[in-house]
């Protein structure tokens, strides 16, 4: 007799499964993550698992599919509007991811502690390219509208998403060795921040000349954005501390 299955109780058991194996792949990192870890964390038997994910392999792809519709629907959303220019949704491209990583400034900082780490080589290749396809494709039309606006001039627009993309990826590494090097028993974070906003600033140059849009087009970061993130990196720092190293990924 065929099992039946409830689609709401099995969206919700998936759904638990792979919210269990992130936490795990964000802490342990993927290379160090057994499916045994996820039955010990979710409780269910190795016939369970497999009814919900054929393997651990496909559970990272359920991973990574996660993160590009958490991250791309307010992009697309934004994308979406017909009252933006091209200007507009480019800008706020950024702020929205801006908005999400400091809404979710707490889960960020602890993420980007294991995010380099060799454990997660594969995961942090996987979802890099993942989003990148992403946005890139995103981008694209922001660039296609800017062109047909005339506010854009491009003389690769089907390449540009993909050179934006890069260029801000790179940036964002860059950003993440900087603020994740941080010595809390140095008092450094003045030279620190500052080299941050004009890493940030080249790079936004670059972007600029990619659309051929006049320099300062778009907003560049600043001290007290920075500041922010330095902060955020403190209290994490200081919430390890407190819980010892046992707990501290």
């Amino acid at each position: 007799m065929a099992r039946i299955v409830n689609p709401e109780q099995y969206a919700a058991k998936r759904a638990e499964i792979l919210n269990a194996a992130s936490r795990l792949m964000l802490s342990k990192g993927y290379e160090h993550m057994s499916i045994q870890d996820i039955l010990g964390e979710v409780r269910i038997s190795s016939g369970a698992f497999h009814h919900y994910f054929t393997s651990r392999s496909a559970l990272l792809e359920a991973f990574i599919e996660q993160i590009k519709e958490e991250s791309g629907k307010p992009l697309r959303q934004l994308i979406a509007d017909p009252a933006l220019s091209a200007r507009e949704k480019f800008q706020g491209f950024f702020d929205t991811l801006d908005r999400l990583r400091m809404e979710h400034k707490a889960e960020v900082v602890r993420i980007g502690r294991v995010w380099y780490d060799e454990s997660n080589a594969v995961v942090r290749l996987r979802v890099t390219e993942a989003l990148a396809k992403q946005r890139a494709r995103l981008l694209g039309e922001i660039v296609r509208q800017g062109i047909e606006e005339g506010s854009f001039v491009v003389t690769y627009p089907d390449y540009a998403g993909e050179v934006i993309v890069a260029l801000l990826q790179a940036m964002g590494d860059r950003h993440a060795q900087l603020l994740f090097a941080l010595d809390q028993t140095c008092d450094n974070d003045q030279r620190l921040i500052e080299e941050i906003v004009t890493i940030h600033a080249i790079y936004m140059d670059a972007v600029e000349r990619v659309l051929g849009v006049p320099t300062h087009t778009f907003c560049r970061t600043n001290a007290e954005r920075v500041h922010f993130w330095v902060e955020a990196i403190r209290e994490d720092d200081q919430e390890l501390s407190r819980k010892g190293p046992e707990t501290g990924t």
